[in-house]
């Protein structure tokens, strides 16, 4: 997906997990003007967090050259994390306040370098409450969510 002149892309994304850890899955909604593409996906063994990091990774992957972006997560994991805890993360090593390893580290790290390549707008929306993009995103992850169970069987 790339950048219309003077656009900005909003993504919206959700994760869901079917036991947590479980079957679980990842969606997003991604829109620039007109233009929407859907991207789901799963995986047998994970948990909730995974895939709410997973679905921005996978969003911000398509995204063909630098876009100011605006991403749009029920998951104040995702938005805390990278908007306020992933600085320190970085500069203590990948550990926690308490000396912890970060969870997710590997998620975090890609995260991270992908979102380095864009200027992003991190905005969090209540999840569950009628926002249909959100809603959208939440029924491509629980699509996800789904083909990981199947799989699972």
């Amino acid at each position: 997906m790339t950048e219309r002149q003077d656009g900005v892309v909003d993504v919206y994304t959700d994760g869901a997990c079917k036991g947590n850890p479980g079957p679980g899955g990842w969606g997003a909604l991604l829109r620039i003007g007109d233009h929407e593409k859907e991207l789901f996906g799963g995986e047998t063994d994970t948990t909730n967090n995974r895939m709410e990091l997973t679905a921005v990774i996978e969003a911000l992957r398509v995204l063909k050259r630098a876009c100011k972006v605006r991403v749009h997560t029920d998951s104040q994991y995702v938005q805390k994390g990278i908007s306020e805890w992933l600085a320190n993360w970085r500069r203590r090593g990948w550990r926690t306040s308490d000396g912890k390893p970060v969870k997710n580290q590997d998620l975090w790290q890609a995260l991270d370098e992908l979102a380095g390549g864009h200027e992003i707008e991190w905005r969090w929306v209540k999840g569950h409450a009628g926002h249909p993009e959100n809603e959208r995103a939440d029924a491509l992850a629980n699509r996800g969510a789904g083909q990981a169970l199947g799989a699972n069987r």
